[in-house]
């Protein structure tokens, strides 16, 4: 599949941000603290981009709106409903403290809540996609939402230590996470790896009865959407090199950073906010290499009636 860079930047940033918004409605930041506030800012800033951005994607942004029409049945459009139902929770529980110093327990419950869905359902966009046979599995709703948890996690420890509150808890609980994440990861790659996949030119063409199937002549003879969207390859030691980049940057390191800091932290050093500082862009450079891979090393299985 091709990497539109406008779907990474969606699934990343989105993903970040809502990871963030989710701890920021547990209370477990001092609400007068500004960077507190800073942090309520953020991350709605980032779920904008990041929604903002999947319209980009779009032949006709000027119609997204129809997306929300169909939240029945699509994945979609359930996405979208529920990104923009949870704008109002993450807005009051943003007024909440930055105009009254608070924390405001009802709307920052109902918001976190509604962020874990969300990125449910943009998980589910794709694992629902039987056609993608690397996508369909219950693995990909779960790395989407322990990446979100792992990334949420870090920003929330770096403006815990700005704020000068107690950094390590969440420190703690974003380097079980990061874990989570990236171990998750890890099975779904081996399955990648493993996958034998159910469609064939025999299953496509209805023909396996009577035979191999080959390709006599392609059905066209230039480039269209579906070769261009659907037939996207990359060689596999790229692949191999690339994944390696992503575990290490988004994984390994931000693990040795925030284990630094607590070092450092507990001898009177520089501590926290610089070290989570740097563990954060390291996962995010990680994480985009990961998103990345996961549009790049999926196949489609229309790309069997091109020789794909």
């Amino acid at each position: 599949m091709h990497p539109a860079l406008s779907i990474i930047v969606f699934t990343t940033s989105s993903g970040l941000g809502y990871g963030l918004a989710f701890f920021l409605g547990f209370g477990l930041l001092d609400p007068a603290a500004l960077a507190t506030k800073a942090a309520h800012v953020i991350a709605l800033g980032l779920i904008s981009v990041g929604l903002l951005s999947s319209t980009l994607h779009l032949g006709n942004p000027q119609r997204a709106w129809r997306a929300l029409s169909q939240w029945r049945s699509s994945w979609l459009s359930r996405e979208g409903v529920l990104a923009i139902a949870t704008f109002v929770p993450l807005c009051l529980s943003a007024w909440a403290t930055l105009f009254e110093s608070r924390h405001s327990w009802p709307a920052g419950l109902v918001g976190s809540l509604g962020c874990a869905v969300t990125v449910y359902c943009t998980a589910m966009i794709y694992a629902s996609l039987r056609t993608v046979e690397a996508w369909h599995t219950p693995l990909t709703p779960a790395a989407f939402l322990a990446f979100a948890g792992a990334g949420g996690a870090m920003l929330a420890t770096f403006f815990a230590a700005l704020g000068g509150g107690d950094a390590g808890p969440l420190a703690a609980l974003a380097l079980v996470l990061l874990v989570l994440a990236w171990g998750t990861k890890l099975v779904w790659r081996r399955r990648l790896r493993a996958l034998s996949s159910a469609s064939t030119p025999e299953t496509a063409t209805g023909l396996g009865a009577l035979g191999r199937v080959r390709l006599l002549e392609r059905p066209h003879v230039t480039e269209n959407y579906l070769t261009r969207e659907m037939g996207f390859r990359i060689a596999r030691k790229h692949a191999r090199k690339l994944a390696a980049i992503a575990f290490g940057l988004g994984g390994a390191v931000p693990i040795v950073l925030l284990a630094s800091a607590a070092l450092f932290a507990a001898e009177g050093g520089i501590g926290w906010p610089v070290f989570a500082f740097l563990a954060l862009w390291a996962y995010a450079a990680g994480l985009l290499v990961e998103r990345w891979l996961f549009f790049a090393e999926a196949r489609h299985s229309v790309m069997n009636y091109y020789g794909g």
